[in-house]
């Protein structure tokens, strides 16, 4: 045995602490760790994110992100202009696409969205559509346990609301705030996590203000 032998090898970095939803997928971790709750700020990014999240009502996220290529390429890049002209042949095309989900009423849907997505870009973003609900300040919540969050919020159902009135469909109050966290317009990672301080510094890059304590995320924004 060498000299060199005896040397206790260097204990493997432990590993940061998360949000406990992340669980051990390293599809899940990476997704976790690189996206949720980063501040968007291209229409895209929000178009597809309420997609998927209309997709995944009823199933896990997981699910959808295991199939977010197959989704990204049966939705064309989810080109708002190019999924509006979607006709029947193409309805049926998806409903017999085994990478996604086959929901005639979520396909239908996001056909619809797209038209809708069309209508209010004549006027404005829906990034910045989405911004405005929250001032253009990205919300801060400090939360210490999983149970604090909650699953929609009067904001989020202001958000469904109108989002509903300008035709845009399967966006409801949980969907709405799933997105919001997602995009970050709110940040919902624990304060224990090693990534809540590092979306809240993202925020102030990206020209947010951050605030200390619990949040106005209750807070239903004022009528337009």
């Amino acid at each position: 045995m060498t000299a060199a032998s005896t040397i206790p090898e260097k204990a493997a970095a432990a590993e940061p602490q998360r949000c406990p939803w992340a669980g051990s997928d390293p599809l899940y971790l990476r997704y976790h760790d690189e996206e949720w709750g980063v501040p968007k700020t291209e229409d895209r990014d929000f178009f597809e994110k309420m997609i998927l999240e209309g997709f995944q009502s009823g199933l896990s996220w997981i699910t959808i992100l295991r199939k977010r290529e197959a989704f990204r390429d049966a939705f064309a890049g989810f080109d708002p202009a190019k999924i509006a002209k979607y006709g029947d042949s193409d309805v049926s095309n998806l409903l017999n696409n085994s990478g996604i989900v086959r929901h005639r009423g979520k396909i239908e849907a996001a056909i619809a969205n797209a038209h809708a997505y069309l209508k209010l870009r004549e006027t404005q973003s829906l990034a910045a559509y989405l911004w405005d609900f929250v001032d253009g300040t990205a919300i801060q919540n400090r939360f210490s346990s999983s149970s604090e969050i909650p699953a929609q919020t009067p904001l989020s159902q202001t958000i469904s609301k109108e989002l509903k009135r300008l035709g845009f469909r399967f966006i409801g109050p949980t969907t709405a705030y799933s997105m919001m966290q997602a995009c970050g317009l709110v940040n919902d990672h624990l304060t224990s996590c090693h990534r809540h301080d590092a979306v809240a510094a993202l925020a102030t890059s990206f020209g947010q203000k951050t605030s200390r304590g619990k949040s106005n995320a209750t807070e239903p924004k004022r009528a337009r």
